[in-house]
């Protein structure tokens, strides 16, 4: 089952990447992940990364792509994959395609923006410890202190809500459009997101067997 994953930050992408991995045992490809690992590898691809992300610049697609088919080339990923943060755009999903990079589904994770704003900005980090909570969710016992070590509870960058309604943006113009990409080749299924974990476990492995 090759497999790709979309969905706005938030959705619960990598928690679900995690258990499908897990329950079809097959690799989760994450595109920052082997980009650093190419890099450290000092492979050909990993070396012009580097030459581009020395001067602050993108990576171009054709570089990204490279490292996503010299990654899916091992064996490990004979029996399948789950591609994570990749592809983000229309063209890296072409360029995907024109590369003989094959794709069995893609599962978008549907959630509403309101909802992953409350989702995120409600998360809080004990400065001390690194313990989550969630004000709602997962609330500590007394307000802004960790209840495993009396630590102050802090709101990561990431969690603010002008810079998650930035991402959500950027989602919503550069990667919602995907959708209708792959949908006119037939692989698109929709799973609601906003339902317990495990049972968006279940409609997105019954979306793969449709």
């Amino acid at each position: 089952m090759r497999l790709i994953l979309l969905g706005a930050p938030g959705a619960g992408k990598g928690t679900q990447a995690e258990i499908i991995a897990a329950k079809l045992n097959i690799p989760t490809i994450s595109t920052g992940n082997i980009l650093r690992e190419a890099i450290k590898n000092g492979t050909e691809t990993g070396l012009k990364a580097k030459s581009f992300m020395d001067q602050g610049m993108l990576v171009p697609d054709d570089v990204i792509i490279g490292i996503v088919r010299e990654r899916l080339a091992q064996p490990d990923c004979a029996g399948g994959y789950i591609l994570d943060g990749m592809p983000r755009t229309i063209p890296q999903a072409q360029a995907l395609l024109e590369q003989g990079v094959e794709i069995d589904r893609v599962v978008s994770i549907e959630i509403a923006d309101d909802v992953i704003e409350a989702r995120m900005t409600g998360r809080r980090v004990c400065s001390v410890c690194g313990a989550s909570y969630h004000v709602t969710a997962n609330p500590p016992k007394t307000e802004g202190i960790c209840n495993a070590c009396g630590g102050e509870l802090t709101i990561r960058k990431d969690d603010k809500p002008e810079t998650v309604r930035h991402r959500l943006a950027v989602y919503h113009s550069e990667t919602e459009a995907l959708k209708g990409f792959y949908e006119k080749l037939g692989k698109l299924r929709l799973v609601e997101g906003n339902q317990p974990i495990e049972d968006a476990t279940r409609d997105i492995l019954a979306a793969l067997g449709d």
